[in-house]
């Protein structure tokens, strides 16, 4: 193993996109690691960019060739994944892998990448203001929105003392800040 990893994980909605599009933009050696999945693109997003997309049938197929560093069945036929060539690939160009994964997946790289890796557990100041976030932004039905609220509250649960630092996603200003001084103290070491 080579590099440094940084892992963001949360609940869906809860802003752990925006903590790390905010971390790329500030750090020129940070690169995304695009992970794969096999439900269809959302809105304007782009294979290679917001996800690998691939279909349930090739995702099993990669499984079978022991291609992912790790992947999940988050729902049924609903697979998410990071590719063992994605961390190669930003590895070699000397960068470090910044990872924007589900609470399971953020759990099995730490186990993976051990002491290489800072994981960053972003929670919501409550299940309400997650449910006010996932309806702000229109891309989901109402069924999408319930399974996801029940899954964020398991993750929850099943998330706490599992990673290196939980960050409280309230106000974003202070998330931000303190984001950049928890990645600044693991960059140091």
């Amino acid at each position: 193993m080579t590099g440094k990893v940084i892992i963001f994980s949360a609940p869906s909605g809860a802003g752990k996109s925006t903590v790390v599009n905010h971390l790329i933009g500030l750090y020129p050696e940070f690169e995304f690691s695009v992970s794969a999945t096999s439900r269809p693109p959302r809105g304007t997003e782009k294979y290679g960019e917001a996800y690998y997309f691939i279909s349930a049938e090739r995702f099993r197929e990669l499984i079978a060739q022991d291609a992912f560093v790790e992947y999940e069945e988050v729902y049924a036929d609903r697979f998410y994944g990071t590719l063992k060539s994605e961390v190669e690939r930003i590895w070699e160009k000397g960068h470090v892998i910044v990872f924007d994964v589900d609470v399971k997946g953020g759990y099995n790289l730490k186990k993976y990448f051990g002491e290489s890796a800072l994981s960053v557990l972003i929670v919501p100041p409550s299940i309400e203001v997650l449910e006010t976030r996932l309806r702000g932004r229109g891309t989901d039905t109402e069924e999408a929105i319930r399974e996801r609220l029940d899954k964020a509250a398991w993750e929850l649960d099943y998330a706490r003392g599992k990673f290196d630092v939980e960050l409280l996603n309230d106000r974003l200003e202070d998330t931000f800040a303190t984001a950049e001084a928890i990645v600044d103290e693991f960059l140091a070491k």
